[in-house]
């Protein structure tokens, strides 16, 4: 990982939450184990998280029986550190922030990113870095809604939805270590629905940045996903090497 020679007052880590089996890509292996470009999907996110400056540490959450993560060569890195996933994604992001608990301070910064989005382009994650910059709270990347959106009920149309204001959450959601970690313990022993560490924030009436990501940054999902993520890998090379 690279260091910048400026200072800073805040330390930046990062958690993947990766304990998922990936159930709808109908497969015999978590997704993030799928083969990708040459790649395990999970080794083209962390390489891509291990360009960032200035990170500390990346806190891997996988589930406690995989038996994947010890052959690939980023396992020996020194800067990613394997913690205990839980049963959802939440429950991951927590057990990675308590195991950071000794190491960072309050005002610290966390990125969470999924595992299944190995497109995410550095450019984007720096973007979200300035741009959330010293805000109490955090930010999060996001795209605003392009397609017309149906509300339906039993396969029937009751409405269309404004759609103007509505955007899609991505990752990676960078919040204070502090806050995010009492938002979610306390959502948590709530009995909350936490669907992303936004949400965790949102229930306690905190307000995030939406910060403008990239439509390329998709999450694999099924396995249509694949074939689109090695073509977004290749036209990043492309820009990258041109």
């Amino acid at each position: 990982m690279n260091n910048l020679s400026s200072p800073q007052t805040s330390s930046y880590w990062i958690i993947v939450p990766a304990a998922g089996v990936g159930a709808r890509m109908g497969v015999n292996c978590p997704k993030q184990y799928l083969s990708l470009a040459g790649k395990t999907v999970i080794e083209h996110t962390l390489e891509r998280l291990l360009t960032l400056p200035n990170v500390v540490g990346i806190y891997l959450a996988l589930g406690e029986s995989d038996s994947y993560w010890g052959e690939l060569p980023l396992a020996k890195n020194n800067h990613i550190h394997r913690v205990v996933g839980g049963a959802e994604r939440c429950n991951s992001v927590l057990n990675a922030l308590d195991q950071l608990q000794d190491k960072a301070s309050p005002n610290d910064w966390v990125l969470v990113h999924d595992a299944a989005r190995p497109c995410v382009y550095a450019q984007s994650i720096l973007r979200l870095i300035e741009q959330v910059g010293d805000h109490p709270v955090g930010g999060i990347l996001g795209v605003p809604v392009s397609d017309t959106l149906k509300q339906v009920n039993s396969s029937v149309i009751d409405a269309t939805i404004d759609r103007r204001l509505l955007w899609q959450a991505q990752t990676p959601q960078m919040f204070r270590f502090g806050l995010l970690r009492e938002c979610l313990q306390r959502g948590l022993a709530e009995g909350q629905l936490i669907t992303d560490e936004s949400s965790a924030l949102e229930l306690y009436g905190h307000q995030p940045l939406m910060v403008q990501g990239r439509s390329d940054n998709i999450k694999i999902t099924r396995p249509e996903d694949l074939a689109i993520a090695a073509v977004i890998l290749q036209q990043h090379a492309h820009l990258i090497n041109s």
